[in-house]
């Protein structure tokens, strides 16, 4: 993996299919507050993965819904993460730090994340570099 941008492309209807799996999976998130969120990540095969958040009571054991879909892709024997794309009704709503260490482990700097506030609205794509550009070469 080199995780330059060129290396992970994504149509225009693999963003949109990402985006409705994310918005059906964020429909099972198990939630304390109010923000539900969903994830679909594409591989470098061209599988899609979905998670959703899950919150504890106690709140240190939350699991979110990046982490959520990137654990399920490792379990089904993938580990090339290629573009990743967050649904949650909040305005900009980009993964946490925790998320992207995963992100960068798995898909580099040039792992495309996207993010979308309604179903159906404006997709908002980056890299992982960009949202964390002080990020250390690894």
């Amino acid at each position: 993996m080199t995780g330059k941008e060129e290396d992970h492309q994504v149509t225009k209807s693999q963003w949109e299919e990402l985006a409705a799996a994310a918005w059906e999976c964020r429909e099972n998130a198990y939630i304390q507050g109010d923000t539900r969120v969903g994830a679909a990540l594409l591989t470098g095969s061209g599988k899609v993965f979905t998670g959703c958040n899950l919150e504890h009571i106690f709140r240190c054991h939350d699991v979110h819904a990046e982490v959520n879909a990137i654990t399920t892709m490792v379990a089904a024997g993938e580990t090339d993460l290629r573009a990743i794309l967050i649904a949650a009704e909040c305005g900009l709503f980009t993964p946490c730090g925790g998320c992207l260490d995963w992100i960068f482990q798995l898909g580099g700097p040039g792992c495309l994340v996207a993010c979308q506030s309604r179903p159906g609205g404006e997709i908002r794509v980056f890299t992982a570099g960009e949202l964390m550009p002080q990020y250390p070469s690894y």
